[in-house]
């Protein structure tokens, strides 16, 4: 069982109620005299469980994983559940979630989150997105829920959840009770309206993966817009994000960090870090022809970003990618940022006129110099794998949760994965905390 982390002493059950008002004392990182004797261990070991397989629990199709650990250390796990998988990112789409409270090792039953009842029932109607209506894309009884996100607030204790509905609407949740239940939906539409000066979308979208605090207490979440014209209804597109101060209580934007086709091409789904000097880093997904990740630097997470550059390290075949830190410098003696991609840009899709690269070799890396370079690469899934993200537990252990293919009785079915493993499996014994 993982440990609890403590709380601050003289909190009660009743202060952890009102977490608000009484902050608990978390961390970041793992917390060198909690660390595991197992994730300490310099024998490598994996360990692996599916989540979510397709064809069970009343979706043929299950996609876009999200990761968080609590800050009691719950492991909280999200996907799309796809009703309609032939219509992609325009069908009906549910978001469903698992919770572990003994650090992935079991998981409650699979359960929804977030689904169009909520809205309904607050009098929320929809109608369909304009851009995927002049493209012909869904159907009229299709509506998606796209793009979950989860934040940790390590300051609160609080469990913080965004989505977006028909790619044109923001939503905002929380949970007080580590995971267990969240609010209804309170709609955060209005942070993307100030948007609408300098960028006039017509799609919307937050994340994927996880969204990040910083140690100020901000809480910062990459999101992606696009005027809808283009391919799929979500090109040509631009990134950017937007932040709370508040812990969730209100919501605002920072700059846009690129356009749409200089020095990137259509970027879009990101990943944020704050770095060890309080900066804060992007890594870009993103459609250029030099098929390599980008990242881009700002001192507060809102502004003044640097120009996108490329680095060589991380391949870019287009896909979703997973970011986080494991270790600082200053506790650990080493920094440590795990970064896991399918790593294949030679593979262009056969027959394909776009410029993506088929998604496989799912793979795991670690940087120690900030996310300059990458000199650890190791492959988890060798076959058909795409998105993916990232967390550590209290006690050191490493988790990727990611998709894949699987065969089954019935076929070859798409499932989302659950990895636990130490960091000397990753470096084949050559680190270990």
């Amino acid at each position: 069982m993982t440990p609890c982390l403590p709380l601050r002493p003289g909190l009660t059950a009743l202060g952890l109620a009102c977490a608000l008002l009484v902050p608990l004392r978390l961390l970041a990182v793992p917390d060198p005299s909690a660390l595991s004797e197992r994730a300490r261990s310099t024998t490598p070991w994996l360990e692996q469980q599916d989540l979510f397989v397709g064809g069970e629990g009343g979706y043929p199709s299950y996609r876009i994983p999200g990761l968080v650990v609590t800050p009691k250390g719950s492991v909280l796990a999200f996907a799309d559940g796809r009703k309609n998988p032939k219509l992609g990112d325009w069908s009906q789409i549910e978001t469903c979630y698992r919770r572990s409270t003994d650090g992935g090792v079991t998981w409650s039953p699979q359960s929804l989150v977030i689904h169009l009842g909520l809205h309904a029932a607050l009098g929320i109607t929809f109608e369909r997105n304009a851009a995927a209506l002049a493209q012909g894309l869904g159907a009229s009884d299709q509506m998606p829920i796209n793009n979950h996100l989860p934040i940790a607030d390590r300051k609160t204790g609080a469990v913080h959840l965004l989505h977006c509905v028909n790619y044109s609407r923001a939503f905002y949740q929380r949970s007080e009770d580590d995971g267990v239940t969240f609010s209804p939906p309170r709609e955060i539409t209005a942070v993307f309206e100030q948007f609408r000066g300098d960028y006039d979308w017509k799609v919307i979208a937050t994340g994927p993966n996880h969204g990040i605090q910083l140690k100020s207490g901000r809480l910062l979440v990459p999101v992606w817009m696009s005027r809808g014209g283009g391919d799929h209804g979500h090109r040509p597109s631009v990134i950017a994000t937007i932040y709370s101060d508040d812990h969730g209580q209100t919501w605002n934007r920072g700059a846009i960090v690129t356009g749409e086709v200089d020095p990137l091409v259509n970027p879009n789904e990101t990943v944020a870090l704050e770095l060890a000097d309080g900066a804060v880093m992007l890594n870009i997904r993103h459609e250029s022809l030099q098929h390599r990740r980008a990242v881009s630097y700002s001192p507060d997470g809102i502004s003044q970003w640097t120009r996108p550059e490329f680095i060589n390290d991380l391949y870019e075949p287009v896909c979703m990618a997973g970011l986080t830190r494991l270790t600082f410098a200053k506790e650990h003696g080493r920094s440590r940022i795990l970064f896991s991609n399918p790593h294949n840009a030679t593979e262009p899709i056969p027959n394909h006129p776009s410029r993506f690269y088929v998604r496989k070799n799912l793979s795991l890396k670690i940087s120690y110099d900030e996310g300059r370079t990458w000199p650890v690469n190791k492959t988890l899934e060798a076959g058909v794998s795409s998105y993916s993200d990232l967390a550590v537990l209290p006690d050191g252990t490493l988790c990727c949760f990611y998709e894949r293919r699987r065969t089954t009785p019935a076929g070859v079915v798409p499932v989302v994965t659950f990895a636990r493993l130490n960091l000397a499996w990753l470096t084949d014994g050559q680190d270990h905390l």
